[in-house]
């Protein structure tokens, strides 16, 4: 069979992955060099404790606090557009309780489908991405903190996730002796891994190329070809490619390319930020997130540090909004104080866009519309810690085989 995959961020790329394994024809489309997008940048997380949604209670009421500091860790640019409309309303409706509730079984099981996939790669020799699986950290100075750590630490237990423990100053310090914490504590889910990006992404394209998938690059998508319920062709501005089943993992641009294929995906860019430490004089054991700054950091193949944070949501066209680094750096300095970060050049900055759905579950499955189209995308800040389990789901839809989990929550259409 021929798939045409639309994206080559993780999601796509360990689609391309396991469809090739399956003896499937595959060609991978992007309109990069894919060299740089959100699956390099991002803090390397495969978290199976991040099984609360982006939308949630009180997200909205914060995000309209933060939306005039210029350094806020949340942020929706003001603009009059009607698909940020939409989105919105959506977004805020889901922003319950009862959704939260619902979200976190799908999230717990395809992040755990996802790391046993990540595992299973680390035991083959073509992949040496400095996977380790030591655990997350996440840390609180306040006690409103201490207590939503203390909450989520009990949500884990009921999700089976029971080696996740709640630890106080000094043993929290007692993890990390070469440096000082300004901390309460943190809970430490040692279910967690993480891995270096760079590394994942660029031997994976190695091992597809060696696979014989074609991959189509700098090229943008701009029609389909369809016939009854079937999409037959996919058009860029150069050429034509046949298909018997297309992909769309195009990361923050699913929303224009679904519109080409009639089909509503409410998805909005989240533009984040990183910088990474190359032989970081500062050092950390484990990987952390500042509960009250909404900072990631973390230690990567041996000698770097990657902070990383920020949810703006905006458009693809938006210039960067460096100072938001800036406030990153200083968080880090509020729960490290001996990390002194100077704020970088603009070119040693990282920025990327993270495809926030209106409910903050990915999309994933079959189209309802065309039989032969899969949805992929979605995934916000944890595309890198589900890419390789959504991959693996994406092969089993195709192939029309068992599959790995129920994907229920994440059907595509599910909004309409």
């Amino acid at each position: 069979m021929k798939v045409v995959i639309i994206g080559g961020g993780i999601v796509g790329l360990s689609s391309a992955y396991y469809l090739s394994e399956s003896g499937h024809d595959v060609t991978v489309i992007d309109k990069t060099d894919i060299s740089g997008n959100c699956s390099y940048g991002n803090a390397g997380y495969v978290c199976p404790s991040h099984f609360v949604p982006l939308a949630t209670p009180g997200i909205v009421k914060q995000g309209l606090k933060w939306m005039w500091n210029s350094k806020s860790p949340f942020y929706v640019q003001p603009r009059l557009s009607l698909s940020l409309i939409d989105w919105g309303l959506k977004f805020m409706r889901s922003a319950t309780p009862e959704h939260v509730e619902r979200s976190a079984i799908p999230l717990r099981d395809i992040a755990i489908l996802s790391q046993k996939m990540y595992e299973d790669w680390t035991r083959l020799p073509q992949f040496k991405f400095a996977y380790e699986h030591k655990g997350l950290l996440e840390i609180f100075q306040i006690d409103k903190g201490g207590d939503h750590a203390k909450h989520v630490m009990h949500r884990a237990h009921e999700l089976g996730l029971t080696d996740t423990v709640l630890l106080d100053a000094s043993e929290l310090q007692a993890l990390e002796p070469q440096t000082a914490i300004e901390a309460k504590g943190a809970v430490w889910f040692k279910c967690d891994a993480h891995l270096y990006p760079n590394k994942l992404m660029s031997q994976l394209i190695a091992d597809l190329k060696n696979k014989g998938v074609h991959f189509v690059l700098n090229e943008e998508v701009i029609g389909f070809e369809k016939h009854q319920r079937q999409v037959t062709q996919v058009k860029t501005k150069s050429q034509v490619i046949e298909a018997d089943a297309i992909v769309v993992a195009a990361g923050s641009w699913s929303r224009e390319l679904s519109a080409l294929l009639q089909l509503k995906i409410p998805l909005m860019p989240g533009r984040g930020y990183s910088v990474t430490l190359e032989d970081s004089p500062h050092r950390l054991n484990y990987p952390s997130v500042l509960i009250e700054g909404r900072v990631a950091l973390t230690p990567m193949d041996g000698n770097k540090i990657r902070f990383g944070g920020t949810m703006e949501i905006t458009t693809t066209q938006t210039p960067p909004r460096y100072q938001r680094v800036q406030g990153i750096l200083d968080a880090v300095k509020r729960y490290y104080p001996k990390f002194d970060v100077s704020m970088p050049a603009p070119e040693q900055i990282w920025y990327g866009y993270r495809p926030c759905s209106a409910d903050g579950l990915p999309y994933i499955g079959r189209t309802q519309r065309w039989n032969n189209v899969v949805m992929a995308t979605g995934h916000a800040m944890v595309g890198l810690s589900l890419g390789a389990g959504t991959g693996k789901l994406v092969s089993e839809i195709i192939n029309e085989s068992p599959l790995s989990m129920d994907i229920t929550a994440f059907k595509p259409e599910r909004f309409e």
